[in-house]
């Protein structure tokens, strides 16, 4: 009964936190945007944004908006803040602080709860620690280290530079145009990401993941989703617990599994090697015609090959070497593989 509980206040949160991007702010500062290089944003319910617009005003927001979705008069937001909140914002150096956090403990009726949201806008170098309990983050243009977690929330990234650490305990994650390194993981979200480059962590427990022109040094895992993924350059380890993997367009590196579904591979462009594992599905390869040594096992193998092949096919596998050898390719499929050359 508690975790339900829990569950319906961050769904709360969250819906609340969406009709504050509509709202005016309660509270504006202005800062220095040269001077401001680390933002460190704590909150108990709200959405935090920082941006490193270049056409925004160096300044931080403070929207605040009542349980039931409604904005409280400013004397009664004013009231409940001083009985019930600390609400600080101050510069040190360098360094913007900004934390909203409820004085009481569990046991406060929630229902009495403000969710406190906040958006920062400085300038691009800026380096980042942000965390929420209930709302989303969304980042954008900065090319400092950002470091960022939210226990209900999504995360919305977009043109970061720098190293990106985020999670989310129940929400989605899109990033994109982002690049250098990225970690971000997710309890039960699904994963886009897009045009981004570098050394790129992706992990979800129970959602889709879908890359889209990514290059770089790439492992994207999920527990119980599908996968889908083009146009990918370096190398790309992924794989599902419970889906089904389909990749379009790779020139890479490629180490890829399922647990429980089938996996369509068209690979334009080898890297190192292909290592593919459905253990209890089906297999689509397609292979560029270049030097190979193949390994393919399955429940029934099927392959057009075209070419100066050199070792054994048999209806359950194939083994030898292609054009004289070269890129290992090794296949498992618990079901039927095809493999075709072009």
């Amino acid at each position: 009964m508690k975790t339900r509980i829990l569950l319906l206040f961050l769904a709360c949160q969250s819906i609340v936190a969406l009709a504050q991007e509509k709202k005016t702010p309660y509270l504006t500062k202005s800062l220095s945007g040269d001077a401001i290089k680390h933002v460190f944003v704590n909150t108990s319910g709200g959405s935090i944004t920082v941006s490193g617009a270049a056409d925004e005003k160096p300044r931080i927001e403070v929207y605040v908006t009542a349980n039931n979705g409604f904005t409280p008069s400013n004397e009664e937001i004013k009231k409940r803040l001083d009985e019930d909140y600390d609400l600080s914002i101050s510069v040190n150096g360098d360094e913007l602080h900004a934390k909203a956090k409820n004085k009481h403990d569990h046991d406060w009726d929630w229902r009495k709860s403000l969710s406190i949201a906040f958006k920062v806008y400085v300038s691009k170098n800026v380096s980042t620690n942000l965390e929420t309990s209930g709302g989303s983050i969304h980042l954008d243009n900065l090319s400092g280290d950002e470091k960022f977690a939210t226990s209900g929330g999504s995360l919305h990234i977009d043109r970061l530079s720098g190293d990106i650490h985020g999670r989310t305990s129940g929400g989605s994650i899109s990033v994109s145009n982002t690049g250098e390194k990225i970690d971000l993981e997710t309890s039960g979200g699904s994963i886009h990401a897009d045009n981004c480059k570098g050394d790129i962590r992706l992990g979800t427990s129970g959602g889709s993941l879908h890359l889209n022109d990514l290059d770089g040094k790439i492992d994207a895992t999920t527990s119980g989703g599908s996968i889908q993924a083009s146009n990918i350059k370096g190398d790309l380890h992924t794989g599902t617990s419970g889906g089904s993997v389909n990749l379009n367009g790779l020139a890479c590196t490629l180490d890829t599994y399922t647990s429980g579904g089938s996996i369509n591979a068209d690979i334009t462009q080898l890297g190192k090697f292909v290592k593919i594992d459905a253990s209890s599905g089906h297999v689509n390869l397609h292979l560029p015609k270049t030097g190979m040594n193949l390994n393919v096992r399955g429940n029934r193998v099927s392959a057009d090959i075209d070419g100066n092949f050199d070792g054994t096919k048999d209806k359950d596998r194939i083994e030898g070497k292609f054009n004289g050898g070269g890129v290992p390719i090794d296949v498992n499929g618990g079901g039927r593989v095809t493999l075709t050359m072009n």
